[in-house]
């Protein structure tokens, strides 16, 4: 009955609060009013509390069982701003193609009114009526069937038309660059260059991209949409480098071109990655261009051997069958559904940070197209398969980078160490590994308390370090078993780095604070035994540690020396001696049991004198 009660209380409280009008301030004060103390609050609360638990539970309930459907929905997405992307290129193509034609059409209207000029030359009134009506037809931008057809088919011809009237409208300069054959516009933006040193803004420019190179010019301020010719860089040499955000700096790429480099920043972060892609696809085409050409020019030297063989029937048939097997060794089977889907599921194991599936998927590809032909297609998913390991081995060094939380000791650049391993980029993840583990020791080393004896501290020190060391080591030959690459040695040097940063902390405060030599002699010892411990795994250091300390020890041992001389010397020069009369023998012979006793020989007392001289305290 209870039960009952309750879950009827709920139900009711529930479908109150997901009310459309429901009002939290007069609930509250409705609530105030209605109950009786304390203990109807207290219970009120529990119910609302037992409520938003059960809501948090369905709503992780559905996230958990939706979480296919968020995966097909951002990949939806993904393939929606792919097709945006290759529509607003469309566009951009198609408002060029417009903006030509009135150019294209000029010389042909001139024509067309100079022929109505004088043909109304000996007309009056209705001639030259006609004349206007026909100049009005030609200047309307209705192409003749001849004009259409000349423009048709000569493509080529109309890109360079159009990429010269471009250019020479908006850039002062550059006439005298654009004579070449078969040039045209692919892509052209503002963006606004930065100093590549101390990322100071330079300077506004305007981008033209062409087939086969790209224009930079700057931007007039006195005259509106008006340029001036700032530079040329053909494709062939020219690199271009996506740079990581670092706030305010953002939406930046860079123009690598020996031996100079140059930083542009576009608008958004949507304009940057236009420029990214079209930058890399048109040199990608244009690579494949010049790559047709050399094969082009290479073929006519077969020729003669084609027409001897095609010249006697009886060889046709030996020569074209195997021609066959060469036409197929060409096809690569792409049509599976995990090879197509391959570049959107990489996508999807970056973002949720699955690196060993990215890495297992990469591994799975480089196996199947291992002993098969490069045509165009398969290169074409390297390319984009190329795309989606830069920016994993982009995640992965970031993972490795020493910004990131070093509290999770060796052990924690584990897997980002192994997928680099097994992504072919051993030296790399050598390299992050120790720097990584570098700036480790070091914050570890600044953290420790400088308190209380000295002695004290340098057992914490050593314990610190050589601690560190030790894991260093063990994650190192774990993740780096079976590799042949020279990490070993790589790991030898930064051992060698390392402990020099150990020596400038332990000397700093064992020699240079002027500890006794008693003190300096127990820390060396200290050290040195914690130094031993790295034998246990074959790694024995003690050699590099006597070596960076015994200057260090030589200098307190010199240091001491003269203390001790100039303590010697202090103190002869205070002493008082005087005679004594002992008066008789056997005061002379209690002193030498005296002195016999402290080590001195009878010899050395003189016998049977009354007379003594001893120090005078």
């Amino acid at each position: 009955m209870v039960m009952a009660m309750s879950d009827s209380a709920a139900s009711r409280l529930r479908r109150q609060l997901e009310s459309g009008g429901f009002d939290p301030r007069l609930y509250v004060k409705q609530l105030s009013q209605q109950s009786d103390g304390d203990r109807d609050l207290q219970e009120h609360r529990q119910r609302i509390q037992a409520l938003a638990e059960e809501t948090a539970q369905n709503l992780k309930r559905n996230v958990y069982q939706n979480y296919r459907q968020f995966i097909e929905t951002a990949r939806e997405i993904s393939y929606l701003e792919s097709e945006m992307y290759q529509l607003s290129h469309l566009l951009t193509e198609q408002k060029s193609s417009l903006e030509s034609i009135p150019l294209t059409l000029l010389p042909a209207a001139a024509a067309a009114a100079a022929g109505a000029a004088a043909a109304s030359g000996g007309e009056e009134g209705g001639g030259g009526a006609g004349g206007r009506d026909h100049l009005r037809g030609q200047a309307g931008f209705f192409p003749s069937p001849g004009g259409a057809s000349r423009d048709s088919s000569g493509p080529g011809e109309e890109g360079k038309q159009r990429t010269l009237t471009t250019l020479l409208e908006k850039v002062e300069g550059c006439r005298h660059l654009l004579e070449t054959p078969g040039q045209y516009l692919v892509y052209n933006g503002d963006l606004v260059e930065y100093e590549a040193d101390h990322m100071a803004q330079l300077q506004r420019v305007h981008g033209f991209l062409m087939n086969d190179c790209l224009l930079v010019a700057t931007w007039l301020p006195q005259r509106r949409g008006m340029y001036r010719y700032n530079a040329l860089y053909p494709l062939d040499g020219l690199a271009v480098v996506n740079v990581k955000d670092n706030p305010p700096m953002k939406d930046m790429f860079k123009l690598l071109m020996f031996p100079e480099s140059r930083i542009f920043q576009a608008e958004n972060a949507k304009i940057k990655r236009e420029w990214l892609e079209v930058l890399e696809e048109t040199k990608r085409a244009l690579s494949e261009k010049r790559r047709r050409e050399q094969e082009e020019a290479a073929a006519p030297r077969g020729p003669p051997q084609v027409t001897s063989k095609a010249s006697n029937p009886f060889e046709d048939e030996d020569d074209d069958e195997p021609a066959a097997p060469e036409v197929e060794e060409e096809k690569v089977d792409l049509s599976m559904e995990w090879i197509q889907e391959l570049p959107e599921d990489l996508d999807v194991c970056i973002a949720q940070r699955d690196f060993e599936g990215a890495v297992d998927l990469l591994d799975k590809l480089n196996h199947y197209l291992e002993d098969k032909p490069s045509p165009p297609p398969v290169k074409e998913l390297r390319a984009k398969v190329d795309e989606r390991v830069r920016q994993l081995t982009e995640v992965l060094v970031f993972e490795l980078s020493p910004d990131r939380s070093l509290r999770g000791g060796p052990k924690a650049t584990r897997r980002a160490v192994s997928q680099l391993i097994r992504l072919g980029q051993c030296t790399k993840a050598c390299e992050l590994f120790l720097r990584n583990r570098a700036a480790a020791v070091h914050t570890a080393i600044r953290q420790l308390r400088i308190e209380g004896a000295t002695l004290l501290y340098i057992h914490k020190l050593c314990h610190v370090f050589f601690t560190s060391l030790l894991e260093t080591a063990r994650e190192f030959e774990t993740d780096f078993a079976g590799t042949d690459s020279g990490c070993y040695s790589a790991f030898v040097v930064w051992a060698r780095s390392a402990m020099g940063m150990f020596v400038d902390a332990f000397s700093k405060q064992v020699f240079d604070s002027k500890e006794s030599l008693s003190t300096a002699a127990e820390c060396v010892k200290v050290a040195k035994e914690h130094c031993q411990q790295l034998g246990d795994i074959g790694l024995d250091l003690t050699f590099i540690i006597h070596a960076l300390l015994v200057k260090d020890i030589q200098g307190a041992l010199h240091s001491y020396k003269e203390i001790i001389i100039e303590a010697t010397k202090h103190r002869n020069s205070e002493e008082m001696w005087r005679r004594m009369n002992l008066m008789t023998p056997e005061a002379l012979g209690k002193l030498k049991e005296e002195m016999k006793s402290c080590g001195i020989s009878e010899s050395e007392v003189p016998a049977g004198a009354f007379v003594f001289i001893v120090l005078k305290k």
